[in-house]
């Protein structure tokens, strides 16, 4: 919560110096007379000190009123929960197919360093690290929009269709910009997994638990792979604030009615009270990922306590 609160200060201070008058439109339309502009001013409080729209911005975020949209014209909270259960569904299945190819990948790797599989991997996870998700983004739809036909590379969320094919046309479009953010934060995780591999295999207690009678499959999982999965979810969590940065790139790519895209297109209109929404519900997110962090270490590794 204290962590919440300084965010909550910064973001409002930062936003409310910026250059822009969410009123400029009125301001050069000759048909608006100067005296609306100024009572609309009045009415939101834009003219007031600093410390007192901040309390009341505050106060008004603790009851659930996060503000109005000058562009829009509706309550903010409207546009964010339109928008949000989108974009947590393709970062959580990014974050989810990202964990499904490192593990296993890295893990061998590890047992099988400097072999072709391992060298293999590696130069593909340095190629897949060096590549701007943008990037990964307009080949994907060349390949398999444009030159396979595949795939569309437009995320609708009109799409006329009921049943199981509602769900299928979901997939499909959700495909391209999922595996463009999955492989992107795979390609790090890769290599921590396999460095992790490598530290925790050497070590006494793996050897102990072999001579015991342990199987390798039982050795592997219980002992080495659980215990190298530490530094991994310290990557995951502190990787959060940059899937959230692909992921506003990638939304604008595909099109996907997300809570990126409905940022750049609220900074483009200087519609302050958005910006100051999604900018809070992104560092939201990423404090509530890096506690759900803290809190798998106890689970991965017993000697951790929490007092």
């Amino acid at each position: 919560m204290p962590a919440l609160l300084g965010i909550s200060v910064v973001l409002f201070t930062v936003l409310a110096l910026a250059p822009g008058d969410p009123f400029e439109e009125l301001a050069t339309n000759p048909n608006v007379p100067p005296e609306v502009r100024q009572n609309l001013r009045a009415k939101f409080g834009l003219d007031d000190p600093l410390p007192v729209r901040y309390a009341r911005w505050f106060t008004s975020m603790l009851r659930g009123d996060w503000g109005f949209s000058f562009v829009s014209r509706v309550d903010v909270n409207t546009l964010i929960l339109q928008r949000l259960p989108v974009t947590l569904v393709v970062l959580g299945s990014a974050q989810l197919l990202a964990i499904m190819i490192a593990v296993p990948i890295g893990t061998y790797s590890a047992l099988r360093p400097y072999s072709l599989f391992d060298q293999l991997a590696t130069t593909l996870a340095f190629i897949g690290f060096s590549l701007p998700t943008f990037f990964t983004g307009l080949l994907f739809i060349l390949l398999f929009s444009i030159y396979l036909d595949w795939l569309p590379f437009i995320f609708r969320a009109d799409i006329g269709a009921i049943g199981w094919r509602w769900y299928w046309e979901h997939v499909r479009q959700s495909i391209m910009p999922v595996a463009v953010l999955g492989l992107f934060q795979a390609s790090a995780t890769t290599r921590l997994m396999r460095a992790a591999v490598l530290d925790v295999i050497r070590l006494d207690y793996v050897n102990t638990a072999r001579a015991k009678g342990l199987s390798e499959r039982t050795t592997l999982v219980k002992h080495v792979v659980r215990n190298a999965l530490i530094p991994v979810v310290t990557l995951v969590a502190l990787q959060i604030p940059t899937i959230f940065g692909g992921a506003i790139v990638t939304e604008q790519i595909f099109r996907v009615p997300g809570i990126g895209s409905l940022l750049i297109s609220s900074i483009l209109a200087n519609d302050t009270p958005v910006v100051m929404a999604i900018t809070f519900v992104y560092s939201g997110l990423v404090v509530v990922s890096n506690l759900a962090a803290d809190l798998l270490y106890g689970w991965l590794d017993p000697r951790i306590s929490y007092r």
